[in-house]
C-alpha cells in the first residue's frame, strides 16, 4: 500500500510553518518529504531575514563611513570566505582533512559567522549536487534553473529549507552539530551583537578611529555578509558558465581565475568536479588557491591533519588534457594566422600564446564519464598527530 501523505498546508498555516523556521530550522509540519516534494516558489515570509539583510546594507547612509568600519567589512569578508570555503566545503562536505570533535565543533561554529545556515544543511546541499551537477535534480544548475534562479532564488524556496540528515550519517551522528544546524540563527545572531558591542568599545576607548556601534554593524555584519553571500553564490550561478574545462567531467563545471580570486580558490570548479577529495582546488602552483594555503598553515599548528592531495593520476590525465588544448587552439590559431603554421610545428603552445585571440578548446557538456570522487587511503599530506 502506499504511503499517504499530509495534504499541503493552508496559506496560515505555511506562514506560522515559516515564523518559526526562523528559530528552528528542523521545523517541518507535515514533514520533511512533503516540503522537499513541493514545486520550486518562493517562501516570501521565511526570507524576510534574509531581505532584511540586505536591506541593512542602506544603513550605511545614516551611518556613514570610516576607515575602521570598512577595513573591518573587508577582513571579515575573506576572514568568513574562509569558513565558506575551507571549513563547510572542503571539511563538512568533502572531508578532504580531519580535525578532533572539539575541533570540529569550533569549525561549526566559525562557519556559523557566514549567516549561511547550519554546516549540516550547507553539506547536504553540495554533496547533493554534487550526485545530479547540471541534471534537472540540480537545485542551483544555472542550464536547467537560469542565472538568477541558481545565484539566488534556490534558497528563497520552501522545498530547500529542510536538512536531509540521512544522507549526511557521518555528521548527523554529532549531536552538538545538529543543534547549531537546527538552530542556525543564534550564531549569526551572536556575531552581529559582538559587532555593535565592538563599535560600542571603539567610541569608549578609541574615538579616534571614528567608528561607532552602528557604523560596525552596517559595516561588519549588514554589507559584509551580503557581500559575502553573493561571492559564494558566483560559484553556483557562474561557475557553469564562465572559464576554462580542462577535464571531460559529466556536468560542465569549469575553472575560472576570476572566481577563484573572489572565492579564495573556490573558482578552480572543473578541477574540484574532477577529483572532490583532494584538499586543494588549484591543482597547480599557478591556479591561486588561498583556502589551500591557509589550511596548509593551519595544519602546522596541529589543530588539522591528513590534508589530502591530488593523486598522480589525476595530474597526469590534466597535463594530457592541457597539451591536447595547446594543440587544439595551436592548429585553430594556424588556420586563422598562417604565418604561424612554422611555430605551431615546432612548439604548439608557443603558438596559441602568441594569437590571444584564439579560442580555448572546449569540452562538450555532458561529456561521457562522471567525475570520479574517491579517496586515496595511506596518501595524505599531513599524518595524524600521534597519541
Amino acid at each position: 500500500m502506499s504511503e499517504v501523505l499530509a495534504p499541503p498546508p493552508r496559506p496560515l498555516q505555511r506562514a506560522v510553518s515559516a515564523l518559526i523556521q526562523w528559530f528552528d530550522s528542523d521545523h517541518t509540519p507535515g514533514g520533511a518529504d512533503r516540503m522537499r516534494q513541493e514545486p520550486d516558489r518562493v517562501d516570501w515570509v521565511r526570507c524576510i531575514p534574509f531581505i532584511v539583510l540586505h536591506a541593512g546594507c542602506l544603513g550605511v547612509i545614516w551611518t556613514g563611513a570610516s576607515a575602521t568600519a570598512v577595513w573591518t567589512a573587508v577582513g571579515l569578508y575573506f576572514l568568513r570566505m574562509f569558513a565558506v570555503t575551507g571549513i563547510y566545503h572542503r571539511y563538512f562536505s568533502h572531508k578532504t582533512y580531519s580535525t578532533s570533535r572539539a575541533g570540529q565543533f569550533l569549525l561549526a561554529l566559525w562557519g556559523g559567522t557566514t549567516v549561511q545556515r547550519g554546516a549540516l544543511w550547507w553539506a547536504y546541499h553540495h554533496r547533493h549536487h554534487h550526485r545530479h551537477s547540471d541534471d534537472p535534480e540540480d537545485a542551483h544548475s544555472p542550464h536547467v534553473h537560469g542565472f538568477w534562479w541558481s545565484h539566488i532564488g534556490w534558497i528563497t524556496s520552501r522545498r530547500n529549507f529542510p536538512t536531509d540528515y540521512s544522507t549526511i550519517r557521518d555528521l548527523a551522528k554529532y549531536p552538538e552539530l545538529v543543534w547549531l544546524n537546527r538552530f542556525d540563527t543564534v550564531v549569526p545572531a551572536l556575531f552581529a551583537l559582538s559587532l555593535f558591542g565592538a563599535g560600542a568599545a571603539l567610541e569608549t576607548w578609541a574615538p579616534g578611529l571614528g567608528a561607532d556601534r552602528w557604523q560596525m554593524l552596517v559595516w561588519g555584519f549588514f554589507i559584509s555578509t551580503t557581500a559575502l553571500f553573493h561571492g559564494t553564490s558566483c560559484i553556483n550561478s557562474m561557475a557553469h558558465l564562465m572559464g576554462r574545462r580542462r577535464f571531460k567531467t559529466s556536468d560542465d563545471s569549469r575553472n575560472s581565475f576570476i572566481l577563484a580570486i573572489i572565492c579564495l580558490g573556490e573558482g578552480w570548479h572543473n578541477n574540484h568536479h574532477r577529483y572532490q577529495s583532494s584538499t586543494r582546488n588549484g591543482f597547480y602552483w599557478w591556479e591561486i588557491d588561498p583556502t589551500y594555503y591557509g589550511l596548509k598553515v593551519l595544519s602546522w599548528t596541529g589543530f588539522i591533519w591528513g590534508l589530502k592531495p591530488v593523486p598522480r593520476s589525476i595530474m597526469e590525465e590534466a597535463a594530457r588534457a592541457d597539451h591536447e588544448a595547446s594543440i587544439s587552439a595551436a592548429q585553430r590559431a594556424s588556420a586563422v594566422h598562417p604565418e604561424l603554421s612554422p611555430l605551431a610545428k615546432v612548439m604548439p603552445a608557443a603558438a596559441a600564446i602568441a594569437v590571444a585571440t584564439a579560442a580555448q578548446a572546449d569540452l562538450p557538456k555532458k561529456a561521457d564519464g562522471p567525475a570520479l570522487h574517491q579517496n586515496v587511503p595511506g596518501q595524505v599530506e599531513n599524518p595524524p598527530p600521534s597519541a
